[in-house]
C-alpha cells in the first residue's frame, strides 16, 4: 500500500471548491452535515487514551487534541460571523490566527470532552439558525480582509459542512493508518 502525500494527509476529503450553482438541495444536505459533525466528531475520537490524543494527525500537524478543540474555536467564529451577516450589511469579519490560538493553553491541553460538548451545543444553535433562515438570508455576505473577498452565507454553509467533515478525516484517516 503506497503511502499518501502530505497534501493527501492535509486534505484526505480534498480541498473545499464552491459550487457556481448551489441548489436548495445541496444547501440542505450541507445543514444536515453541520448538525451531524458532533456526534462524528465524537466517534471519531471514540476509545482514545490521553496518550493517543497528543498523536499529530499528520508531521508536522496539531494533535488529535488540538483538532478537535480547534473545529470547536473555527465552529464559534462561524456562527458569530452569519449572525453578524444575517444583522448587519456586508459586515468586515475579524480573522484569527488558528495555528496560534492551537498552540494556547486551552488549544493544546483542554480535556476534548470541553470541546466535544461545546461542538454538541453550539451546533444545535446553528442548527437551529440555519434552519430558520430564508433564501434571502442565506445570499447576505460579510467582508473577509485577509482573502479580501465577500462571501455569501450560502457558500460558507458549504465551506463549514465541509471544514467538519476535513477534520474529522484527519482524525479517522489517522487511526485507520495507525491501527488505533
Amino acid at each position: 500500500m503506497q503511502e499518501p502525500t502530505l497534501e493527501q494527509l492535509r486534505y484526505p476529503i480534498g480541498t473545499f471548491k464552491v459550487p457556481e450553482n448551489i441548489p436548495d438541495f445541496v444547501l440542505r444536505d450541507w445543514i444536515t452535515d453541520i448538525s451531524h459533525l458532533p456526534a462524528q466528531m465524537k466517534k471519531a475520537v471514540e476509545g482514545l487514551s490521553e496518550t493517543q490524543l497528543e498523536l499529530p494527525y499528520r508531521p508536522g500537524g496539531w494533535t488529535i487534541r488540538q483538532t478537535v478543540n480547534h473545529t470547536a474555536d473555527s465552529h464559534m467564529n462561524a456562527i458569530i460571523r452569519f449572525k453578524l451577516a444575517l444583522t448587519e450589511s456586508t459586515p468586515t469579519i475579524k480573522p484569527y490566527e488558528e495555528h496560534l490560538w492551537a498552540e494556547l493553553a486551552d488549544g493544546k491541553n483542554a480535556p476534548i470532552e470541553w470541546s466535544l460538548i461545546l461542538l454538541e451545543m453550539l451546533h444545535q444553535r446553528w442548527t437551529m439558525l440555519l434552519n430558520s433562515m430564508k433564501n434571502a438570508d442565506f445570499e447576505k455576505k460579510y467582508y473577509h480582509p485577509e482573502v479580501r473577498k465577500e462571501s455569501a452565507l450560502r457558500a460558507v454553509t458549504g465551506m463549514y459542512s465541509w471544514h467538519g467533515k476535513h477534520h474529522v478525516a484527519h482524525i479517522t484517516e489517522f487511526r485507520k493508518r495507525s491501527n488505533i
